[in-house]
């Protein structure tokens, strides 16, 4: 059986303190918006960001403009600073879809966020997401990413916090990217390992809608599921980068009608336009067809 699929090709970052970008967010086409406490909030607002959560939480849209809702996430502010802990007690009453953990370095960053939620009640549908964007979150991110497999955790995405990890580091952050490449990749691999999405980190220079639609196109290739925003100029270029292609979408219904042929039953591997089929690609075309069918592509 296939998943049901919840797109996430498009996920734009929201000031919480910003009044005027709240409000235009019911009418963009993004997948999903984050409610933002942390870095787009100067340390004198936090307080005053983190108190309108309520408000805006009672206005959520119950669809955007395609008739699909637009998943609402909080991003707190680390839970060692001085407003992380507040901000999570703040997110969890509102119960949005996710609320997102920054600066996570550990498992036990993860957990000790979820003892919080289960201990205040939080419903089951808030999830967990986590920031990838420090040393010690790459050097342990397999057993971070093995708690995806545990429903318990919440953990369902990873964000990747690639301005974090160039501040980090210390790497030169050119156009392509080379020097973040490995590290991408890493968190790629742990993804899916922990059966968990992906976001690619966000683009800064906005105006540059090309650069912005290469860096799309790449990181839909390296097998992230979208990409994080800070301009609702980026949505159209990531929804369009991060969905299947019409030839995908063909190639996919041709390889699950092949399959459902009488003479195919019970067989693991066909021929199809020359090539070899196994059923393991069955499987990536469901779940492909099931992907197109949820964003009507």
């Amino acid at each position: 059986m296939i998943e049901t699929y919840r797109p996430r090709r498009s996920v734009l970052y929201v000031p919480a303190s910003n009044d005027k970008a709240l409000a235009k967010t019911s009418s963009l086409a993004c997948d999903a918006v984050i409610i933002d406490l942390e870095d787009a909030v100067a340390p004198a607002d936090k307080v005053a960001a983190r108190e309108k959560l309520a408000g805006i939480f009672a206005k959520r849209p119950v669809a955007n403009h395609n008739g699909r809702r637009c998943e609402m996430i909080v991003r707190i502010n680390p839970l060692a600073s001085e407003w992380g802990a507040d901000d999570l007690l703040a997110a969890l009453r509102s119960e949005p879809d996710a609320i997102l953990l920054p600066k996570v370095d550990t498992p036990r960053d993860v957990l000790g966020a979820g003892d919080v939620l289960d201990d205040n009640f939080a419903p089951d549908e808030v999830k967990l997401w986590a920031m990838i964007e420090t040393p010690k979150a790459l050097l342990n991110i397999g057993p971070i990413a093995e708690l995806g497999r545990d429903p318990a955790s919440r953990l369902v995405c990873f964000v990747a916090g690639t301005n974090d990890l160039v501040k980090e580091t210390g790497v030169l952050a050119t156009p392509d990217r080379r020097y973040l490449t490995p590290w991408l990749m890493q968190m790629v691999l742990a993804a899916r390992a922990g059966g968990l999405d992906l976001l690619d980190g966000v683009f800064n220079e906005f105006r540059d809608l090309d650069g912005f639609a290469r860096e799309c196109t790449e990181a839909a290739a390296m097998g992230f599921d979208g990409k994080s925003l800070i301009h609702p100029a980026q949505i159209d270029a990531a929804n369009r980068a991060f969905a299947p292609s019409a030839e995908a979408v063909a190639e996919a219904r041709s390889v699950k009608e092949a399959f459902a042929l009488a003479e195919n039953a019970g067989r693991q591997v066909i021929a199809l336009n020359g090539k070899m089929v196994e059923r393991l690609h069955l499987a990536q075309a469901e779940k492909l067809l099931a992907k197109a069918a949820a964003i009507g592509a």
